[in-house]
């Protein structure tokens, strides 16, 4: 990619992991939480395996970055995925869509207390304080909540806590092993499909409905695109631009998947939900010091 040729797929990306709050639901019409995450997982690893054929890419070797692989696959796969997923069954996907937007600030949080060298500058502790309060606001947590919508909001922060520990962790541990991105990537959605087979088996495969023609196509799309291609796209845009800009996908994730929840599913969208994703976002902004003013340099005489 070059020059402004990387925005198509930034911008096709942000359209697929927006949609996947909405693949969830119609799947949860007929299939479990765990089903849902099985089935989700399982394509986008066959959807990887056939891309790292495709391109000759290897999968990793070494005993060590598969033990980190799995460790990888149960903190940003088997357990969000699932949790994502049980969450949805007592909250729209709006909320879910929302609540995902703060997984920078939860990766951040995280960074703070596992790497002693990253200062909790001005900037980080406002942004977070911000960002806690969005999702303060979003949540709506002045009008109180059922046990089930108590449940989902605690499924979904869980979630985005296990991401926002599984990114450090991945820096510390793979990024610097010399393996290839497409093979990372393969390597921890296989794992983590595994990881969800036992408790599938456990929790049974009977469907909670049978199955429609909108449940199959929505886990076909959010197994292989949101939990395959996406990575691709995801790697082949920090490789143009960087992960800083690679990062503000997350700016539009939450607008993509508010849309498709209000005007596909018909989802009920109270006033706090987009004012509180907004104060989210704005305290992104504020902890990556993208809204940090520039000091004015006096002029010298000269």
């Amino acid at each position: 990619m070059t020059g402004r040729s990387w925005i198509p797929g930034f911008l096709l990306l942000a359209v697929i992991w927006g949609c996947s709050f909405a693949f969830i639901k119609v799947g949860l019409e007929a299939l479990t939480a765990f089903q849902v995450a099985s089935v989700r997982l399982g394509l986008g690893a066959l959807t990887l395996l056939a891309i790292s054929a495709m391109t000759g890419t290897r999968l990793p070797r070494g005993s060590r970055t598969w033990g980190h692989l799995l460790v990888v696959g149960a903190l940003s796969c088997a357990i969000p995925f699932t949790l994502f997923a049980y969450g949805e069954q007592h909250l729209t996907s709006v909320l879910a869509g929302l609540i995902n937007a703060a997984t920078p600030l939860a990766t951040l949080a995280v960074i703070l207390v596992a790497f002693p060298e990253e200062r909790p500058t001005r900037d980080r502790v406002t942004g977070m304080l911000v960002g806690f309060l969005g999702v303060l606001t979003l949540t709506g947590v002045w009008e109180g909540f059922s046990s089930g919508e108590a449940l989902g909001v605690l499924a979904l922060i869980g979630a985005i806590s296990c991401y926002g520990i599984s990114y450090p962790y991945a820096r510390r541990y793979l990024s610097s092993g010399g393996e290839s991105p497409i093979a990372l990537a393969t390597g921890q959605v296989l794992l983590g499909a595994l990881l969800t087979l036992p408790m599938l088996a456990w929790t049974g495969t009977a469907l909670v409905a049978p199955l429609t023609p909108a449940v199959v196509l929505s886990m076909i799309a959010l197994g292989s695109l949101g939990s395959g291609v996406a990575y691709v796209l995801n790697f082949r845009i920090i490789a143009a631009v960087g992960s800083s800009v690679a990062s503000t996908v997350t700016y539009l994730t939450p607008v993509v998947a508010t849309l498709l929840g209000v005007l596909v599913l018909h989802e009920r969208l109270h006033w706090f939900e987009p004012v509180g994703g907004a104060v989210v976002i704005l305290g992104i902004a504020v902890s990556q010091g993208r809204l940090r003013m520039r000091r004015r340099v006096p002029a010298t005489a000269g």
